[in-house]
Order: C-alpha cells, then sequence, then structure tokens
C-alpha cells in the first residue's frame, strides 16, 4: 500500500501513484522493517529534480522493479526540503563513502536506521559503468539475507564514524583582518578573471560570497573584491543563467561560461541574488544591478507568490515541449524559426543578433538559451523592449513548468529580506507589501503560541515537520529587515522570539557551536551539524548574522555573545574553504565593523526624515541596522532618548560603544554609513 497521498509535500504526492509501496519518513516505516526483517531503502530527492523525475519513471513506476521492492524492502520517500535533517545526516554518509553527493540519494539501512549501502540515481540497465537499479537491489537483498551480520557490522562501523567526527570551533575566537584578508587570497585563486564566477562546470552563482566581497570592499576599499563582485554579476546577468524575459535565475551552469542552466528555478536562489544584486547597486549604482535586482523581485511576486501570501518552492526544469513530451528546458529556449513565428523576418533578425540564437543553437536540438553577448553596434531601446514583450506574451502560451508550490519558511525568510530591502531602494511599496504578506503567513501558519516553527505548509495547512535552524535563522533575518524598513517593532519582537529559541535548543552551551535540530527534535543517528555554505547560507552562519544584528538592534549581550561563538568557526575555515563560507565571512565583515547602530528620529510626514532615511538604508557599512520612528516612539529600542536637534529630523550613528554626534545633514549621514572609516 502507498500511503503518501496524504503527504503534504508535492514531491511525496508525484510518488503518491506508484506501485512502489511507499512510506514516509516516520517510526512506523522502521517498525516494519523490524517486524517484517527487511532492510529499509531510503529515497530521497525533491519536486524540481530533473534525474529524481528520470529514475521515477525509469524504476519506481515500473510495475516488475516496484513487486522486487515491495517484497524486498520497506521503501521510505524523502523531500530532502521537507527533511533537510534526515538529508544532511544520510548525505554525509554517502559522500564519506563515495567522495560524492547528489539527487536523487538512495540509501539502504537497517531497521535502526544505520546506513550501509550507498548511491545516487541508478539506471534501470547497466550503463556507463553503472549497475542498474534491479542488480543493486537484487546484490543488497542477498546480502541481507546470506551476510546479515556482517551487514549489521559495516552499518554499525559507519554510524560510530559519523558519530565521531569533530568539528573544529577556531578555539572560540573570532576572526579578524588576518582571516578576511586569507579568504580573499583564496577566493582571488579560485577566481575565473575570464568568465566570472569561481572554479569551473557546473558553475554556481555564489551569491554569498558576493555579500562577502562588497561587504569586504565597503569595509576596506578593496577594490579587487568589488571587481570581483561586479564582474561575476554581470556575467551572469548576461548568460543564459538569467531569464532574459521574465527575469529570475536558474539554478546553475552546466558549462564555465553561464551560457546553458540547469533550468529549475528555486525560491533561495533568487532571493539571494535579488538581495546580491540590490546591494551591488547600493555600492556602484549600477543600472544592470537594479534592472535585476527589480526583474527577480518581479519574478518571484509574480510567478512565486501563492494564494495565501507565502511564497512557492521552486518551478521545475523541465515541461512538455508542446509534443507531449517533457524535456529540460522546453519552456525557455529558443529557435531562429521559432523567433520568426513570432517576431517576423526584420525584428526575428534583431532578436537573434541580439539574444545570441544561431542556426546550431547553444543548447540541444538547434535550440538556444537566450543570453545578452558582448558585441558592438547599438540597439533600439523601443524595439527590443517590444521584441522582448512579444516573446514572453508568446512563451506564456506553452506549457508552464510545474511549480512546486510548498512553502518552506527558511527560503521565505530570504524572500522577506530580499523583496523588503530591495522595496526600499527603489521605491517599490508593493515589494515592501509582498515581503510583509508572506511575514504574516509565516507568522499565523508556521508559528505556533510558543514561537516554535514548522518547515513547511502547502495550501494554507502547516506541515507535520519541525523547522531547523535555518528556519529560525533565515525568518528572524526577514523580520529583522522588515523591523528597518518599516519601522514597525513587532517585527523585532518576533524576531527575538525565535532567536531566544536559537539560542536554548540549538546552541552548545559548553562550545557555542550549532546544531541544526534542535536538542527537542527527532533523534536520528546523528545530530546535524554543518556550519558551510551550500546553496543558502548554514543555519549556523545565518544564526550567526541573525543574533548579530538583532543585537546591534536591541544591545542584548547575550545574542552578541553567541554571534561572536559562532563565527569561531569561520576562523578556522575562511581562509581555507571561502567559497563554501561565503556567508559566515559576510557577518565576520559586519563583526569588524561593529555593526554600525543608526537611529533616524522624525516624524514619517516630514521630508527631512524621509531624505535621512532613506540615506541609512543605502549606507554600504557591512550589517549596519536602522531604526525610524518618530521622537519619543517606543517602538524600537534604538529609538530610546534620541531626541530632535534643534527640532529637526536627526539621525544617530553608533558602534563599538561610541556614538557620533547626531546629523540633521543626510551629506553628513551618508559618510557616517559608508565605506571605510578612520
Amino acid at each position: 500500500m502507498n500511503r503518501l497521498a496524504h503527504e503534504t509535500s508535492p514531491y511525496l504526492l508525484q510518488h503518491a501513484d506508484n506501485p512502489v509501496d511507499w512510506w514516509p519518513w516516520s517510526a512506523e516505516a522502521f517498525d516494519e522493517a523490524r517486524r517484517s526483517g527487511r532492510p529499509v531503502l531510503l529515497s530521497v530527492g525533491y519536486s524540481s529534480c530533473h534525474w529524481c523525475h528520470v529514475m521515477a519513471h525509469e524504476s519506481f513506476e515500473d510495475e516488475t522493479t516496484a513487486a522486487y521492492l515491495n517484497e524486498h524492502f520497506v521503501s521510505v520517500k524523502v523531500d530532502r526540503e521537507e527533511r533537510p535533517d534526515v538529508d544532511a545526516v544520510y548525505m554525509e554518509a554517502v559522500q564519506a563513502a563515495t567522495g560524492q553527493g547528489g539527487w536523487p540519494m538512495t540509501v539502504f539501512l537497517t531497521p535502526d536506521a544505520e546506513p550501509f549501502y550507498f548511491g545516487t540515481y541508478f539506471p534501470p540497465e547497466p550503463r556507463h559503468g553503472m549497475a542498474s537499479f534491479r542488480q543493486v537491489l537484487e546484490g543488497v537483498a542477498s546480502a541481507w539475507s546470506e551476510r546479515r551480520d556482517e551487514v549489521a557490522e559495516v552499518a554499525a562501523k559507519i554510524t560510530r564514524d559519523l558519530a565521531q567526527r569533530e568539528l573544529s570551533l577556531g578555539e572560540g575566537r573570532v576572526p579578524g583582518e588576518e582571516e578576511m584578508a586569507g579568504a580573499l587570497l583564496g577566493l582571488t585563486r579560485d577566481y575565473d578573471a575570464v568568465r566570472g564566477g569561481f572554479g569551473g562546470a557546473p558553475k554556481f552563482p555564489p551569491s554569498m560570497v558576493i555579500e562577502f566581497l562588497l561587504r569586504h570592499h565597503a569595509r576596506t576599499g578593496s577594490e579587487g573584491a568589488l571587481q570581483m563582485a561586479s564582474d561575476t554579476c554581470e556575467r551572469m546577468a548576461r548568460g543564459g543563467l538569467y531569464d532574459q524575459l521574465g527575469g529570475g535565475f536558474a539554478r546553475y551552469s552546466v558549462d564555465r561560461e553561464w551560457v546553458v542552466p540547469h533550468f529549475e528555478k528555486m525560491l533561495y536562489d533568487n532571493a539571494l541574488l535579488c538581495r546580491a544584486y540590490a546591494h551591488l547597486w547600493r555600492s556602484t549604482g549600477s543600472e544592470l544591478a537594479r534592472r535585476v535586482a527589480l526583474e527577480t523581485a518581479d519574478f518571484m511576486v509574480r510567478e512565486l507568490r501563492t494564494g495565501e501570501g507565502g511564497f512557492a518552492s521552486a518551478l521545475d526544469a523541465d515541461s512538455d515541449d508542446g509534443t507531449g513530451r517533457h524535456t529540460e528546458g522546453a519552456y525557455y529556449v529558443w529557435t531562429p524559426a521559432q523567433l520568426r513565428e513570432v517576431l517576423g523576418e526584420a525584428d526575428a533578425e534583431v532578436a537573434a543578433q541580439y539574444f545570441g540564437v544561431t542556426e546550431e543553437g547553444t543548447f540541444e536540438e538547434g535550440a538556444s538559451v537566450l543570453q545578452l553577448p558582448q558585441q558592438e553596434g547599438v540597439f533600439d531601446a523601443g524595439r527590443i523592449a517590444s521584441v522582448r514583450e512579444r516573446l514572453l506574451a508568446a512563451r506564456a502560451g506553452r506549457p508552464a513548468p510545474g511549480r512546486d508550490d510548498k512553502v518552506v519558511a527558511a527560503w521565505n525568510g530570504l524572500a522577506v529580506a530580499a523583496l523588503a530591502e530591495t522595496g526600499a531602494y527603489f521605491d517599490r511599496p508593493d515589494l515592501v507589501e509582498a515581503a510583509i504578506g508572506a511575514a504574516d503567513l509565516l507568522v499565523r501558519l508556521h508559528m505556533d503560541d510558543r514561537a516554535r516553527l514548522v518547515r513547511t505548509s502547502r495550501d494554507g495547512r502547516a506541515g507535520a515537520h519541525a523547522g531547523v535552524l535555518e528556519d529560525y535563522a533565515d525568518v528572524a533575518e526577514g523580520f529583522l529587515a522588515l523591523t528597518s524598513v518599516t519601522g514597525e517593532g513587532v517585527w523585532l519582537e518576533f524576531a527575538g522570539f525565535l532567536l531566544d529559541h536559537v539560542l536554548a535548543q540549538f546552541t552548545d552551551p559548553e562550545s557555542g557551536a550549532l546544531y541544526d535540530t534542535a536538542a527537542d527534535a527527532e533523534r536520528l543517528i546523528r545530530r546535524p551539524q554543518d556550519p558551510t555554505d551550500n546553496a543558502t547560507p548554514s543555519g549556523w552562519s545565518a544564526a550567526a548574522g541573525a543574533l548579530l544584528s538583532y543585537s546591534a538592534q536591541t544591545g542584548a549581550e547575550p545574542h552578541r555573545t553567541a554571534a561572536e561563538r559562532a563565527l569561531g568557526v569561520v576562523k578556522a575555515l575562511g581562509p581555507r574553504v571561502p567559497r563554501f563560507v561565503g556567508w559566515g565571512l559576510a557577518v565576520a565583515e559586519a563583526l569588524l565593523d561593529g555593526p554600525r547602530e543608526v537611529a533616524v528620529v522624525g516624524e514619517g510626514t516630514d521630508p527631512a526624515t524621509t531624505a535621512l532615511a532613506r540615506t541609512a538604508f543605502l549606507g554600504t557599512a557591512p550589517g549596519a541596522v536602522v531604526a525610524v520612528g518618530a521622537p519619543g516612539s517606543d517602538e524600537l529600542p534604538l529609538l530610546a532618548d534620541r531626541p530632535l536637534v534643534d527640532g529637526k529630523p536627526a539621525a544617530y550613528v553608533c558602534r563599538n560603544f561610541v556614538c557620533d554626534a547626531p546629523t540633521t545633514d543626510p551629506d553628513r549621514l551618508r559618510t557616517a554609513v559608508n565605506g571605510r572609516k578612520a
């Protein structure tokens, strides 16, 4: 019996009609494994994963394969986005055993959840040196039935080895100038000076590293850091990674040149990149950065916002190519003939040149991914706008990619922060309202009366799984951004509730180390703990950043101390693997700068208040916090005892327990919140 029909995860629901007798991750599944004496097949994936779909079609929809699975295994299906703790624990085992990982992830477990055999995608027949899935199943079933003691011994050893892994915490000291310089040097060595970005193919958008580079430039004046950030952002935005018609970024580029993306669009990538481009504009005034930040924000609101006001997780890479086949990228790519059909001969020729569409194609079967290649010549802006509008309208008539419409707390927190700041920078109150709508949903549906979070919701229904560290940290980050943008103290209060849980439930009181799951969460074979960034900031570094910002807003010493203790791991990892601890490095830059605390006092209707507040928002000092409110307001702690100056709105700037004289002059404030300060 397949037991997935009543789950909230779209990924699990995609498998609800499989002939496999799937169980969701549950104690009951492992009880069944013990009762029946069968091992567990754990299959982990997510709804927009291309190879997850392939394996599902080839194997899990196949009656013969399903019958073998049902006879010999208890099969458990997990959405990695819904249960990142389960995914993290077994991915660590896969990577330790095989040297690599990915999804779909296939792990065989004892009934005590101890892993003993690992893999990712398995084809239906032997291929490219890979065993077929059926061969793997038969081999595992044979080992389980004939050498069970040996299998149990292997599983116990793997579990012991995982439990004994230790993290270096940098001797509990915060990173300093030496570590920041070492991290910058490491990034310079990995930097692709020709194409932007870091490393080779596949190439991922380094949003968190960009935040570090921008903050490092702001604090030190390093032109090299700014150049790496701005050149990478330009290359990504001009390449196929970026949707040149509808805005928004794909997950990664399969090549070094940013030409061909893996076409799935994730909420977290777009939230992080929207914020990074907005911050790049704030640092440089780049018109490209402004356009991309706004287009990406508009993409999130237009295509990912749910009916309840939250934001859906992803758009699929695959869609119907018009023939009934689901193929990757079908929604996004164009041939010259398709351009002519929509635009006519003359405009099609212009579009092909402008977007780099060729007869040979840059993708498959003569199709091209739209780009903005560097080229000579001037294009008529009105004509290009018309071309883009008509192509976008024509594309809207194609079968759209599927949408994973579950709302993930952490990723919505990232979206709240990005939309709030982008709306404030570019005078787009609609974006701020979208951020408030998502934050309201998180409070209403994801938080209980003790301010404990659930990880996901869907269609207005809260999921069953507890929030993990990144949920608490990223939602707090979003609420803190709203605090600055709206001046409403309720968001600061909610952030405090969440961060108190971080201190109580996720922090080791002895070392200051952070765990990804709460102390009272479901016990797995290992309590997951990972300070390195992956596609999103690690819960560890995200928590450090939110704790630091909250302490700057409130003066809460326990939160600052916790942030400093957490950053010890950045001291250890920053110079060694800077690409994988970018957000931690960005938080360390904020700590080294103070961070600065900016209070703007004045009536909201006074243009002078607006001018000071805008200047404060646009300051580039790393991690600066802003509080705006009327004189005498008790809405935010930073506003306390901050009077007007000579009856005029004023700004107060403090850091490291020292305050400047208040100013009523936006130019003086600009100097105080931008760049280096002696």
